[in-house]
């Protein structure tokens, strides 16, 4: 590793600073940071900046000086050079989030149970899949744990939070997928270190269900497009397409993807872009009042649901839309429901609700509780058609 810093010529708060970077890795740079006392938040993007008074003494320790242009040169070589859009900070809402890398045979992924414990063969099953897929996969400490008085979780919340961020800061983990949602994300949202995960670089985030809490953190507080996907136990379990799509998805990501190969139901006809944004029905309404509830202005709106009677249906809906959490959305795309209720009543529910928005909307996309649940991106662009019932997204959802 060598470490470059250019002379103090930028002018910031009454200052001037220089820039220190490395050609070989952001942890190997961070680790220096840290030996120097220099704190996270003076680290930008793909550097870090050093005050004027302090570049004699980082220069004495071996770092090299280069000229600004030759320290561009030598990031942009590392491929380690990231623009100011390509920065794991907060967006407004609409606006396309920063995408992590594809991934490649040979990488090396968690899995942890962020929410609820995991039982059965299914977790065994599902990390077969993505070995099958020539993945190294690692387990987090307490993937196959239970809480000792809240049974519904997998752990502690301080324990699941701390194997989430463990595996989003390990420099050698390029995805982390969840074995399960069930219930808990919520709970362990506020315990994790935002700006340490920001610095660990984009990532891979892959689940769904009460992993929409999750999503929509990684999405208010880094700004990182994250997967709506299969879990881990229900890789095995579910349609092969659905398999199939998410290791396309994850391996060889394209624009034009469709998310729709049959045509969904039209409830309300017309044409729609807009980033994806949305999820379960009931975590969206939880996350009301929090600091990652984004609105869905300029977006379109995608949501699924289990285990709600049509009233509650009504309820979640209504609660949204009394926030004005709707307010500037492009289009829906509402996909299973499953086990809500009579389809007519629901159907009722639906129509009574979100026809009156005057978005084009479009039902029963394959996406969901349900055998079917083909993977797509948050806060990447796509197209909606409602006439014809398609969805395809304008970019791929890895870079």
């Amino acid at each position: 590793m060598t470490l470059y810093i250019d002379p103090p010529n930028a002018a910031g708060h009454g200052r001037l600073w220089s820039h220190l970077v490395s050609d070989t890795s952001y942890e190997e740079l961070h680790r220096f940071a840290r030996r120097l006392g220099i704190p996270h938040r003076g680290f930008d993007r793909d550097h870090y900046d050093i005050p004027a008074e302090r570049y004699d003494a980082v220069v004495a320790l071996g770092v090299t000086p280069v000229s600004s242009r030759e320290l561009i040169a030598v990031l942009t070589a590392a491929g380690l050079r990231r623009r100011k859009a390509e920065a794991l900070l907060p967006k407004r809402p609409g606006r396309s989030l920063v995408r992590a890398a594809r991934l490649r045979a040979g990488d090396r992924v968690a899995v942890v149970a962020p929410a609820g414990p995991v039982a059965g063969p299914g977790l065994d099953a599902g990390l077969a899949v993505l070995r099958s897929w020539g993945l190294e996969v690692v387990e987090g400490e307490h993937l196959r744990g239970t809480h000792e008085r809240l049974r519904y979780l997998a752990a502690g919340d301080a324990a699941r939070a701390r194997d989430l961020a463990r595996a989003w800061s390990d420099p050698d983990v390029t995805a982390v997928l969840c074995a399960r949602g069930g219930y808990g994300a919520q709970r362990i949202v506020d315990l994790l270190d935002w700006p340490s995960l920001a610095l660990a670089g984009p990532k891979v985030l892959v689940g769904f269900s009460d992993i929409t809490a999750l999503h929509r953190a990684f999405a208010a507080r880094l700004g990182l497009a994250t997967i709506h996907g299969p879990s881990v136990t229900s890789l095995a379990t579910g349609d092969r397409e659905s398999r199939d799509h998410l290791r396309s998805m994850l391996f060889d990501p394209v624009p034009g993807t469709t998310l729709t190969p049959a045509p969904a139901r039209t409830l309300v006809g017309g044409r729609a872009e807009g980033v994806l944004v949305g999820g379960n029905l009931a975590l969206l309404a939880a996350d009301v009042g929090t600091g990652s509830s984004l609105s869905s202005a300029g977006s379109i709106v995608v949501l699924e649901e289990v285990g709600e009677a049509p009233y509650r249906v009504d309820r979640l809906l209504t609660q949204l839309l009394r926030v004005g959490w709707f307010d500037g959305a492009r289009g829906i795309v509402v996909g299973a429901l499953t086990d809500c209720g009579a389809a007519a009543e629901l159907h009722e529910v639906l129509v009574d609700r979100l026809a009156p928005l005057g978005l084009p909307t479009v039902l029963d996309a394959p996406f969901g509780h349900a055998a079917r649940n083909l993977a797509f991106p948050f806060g990447v662009p796509a197209v909606l058609d409602a006439d014809a019932g398609t969805l395809v997204l304008r970019s791929p959802a890895l870079q």
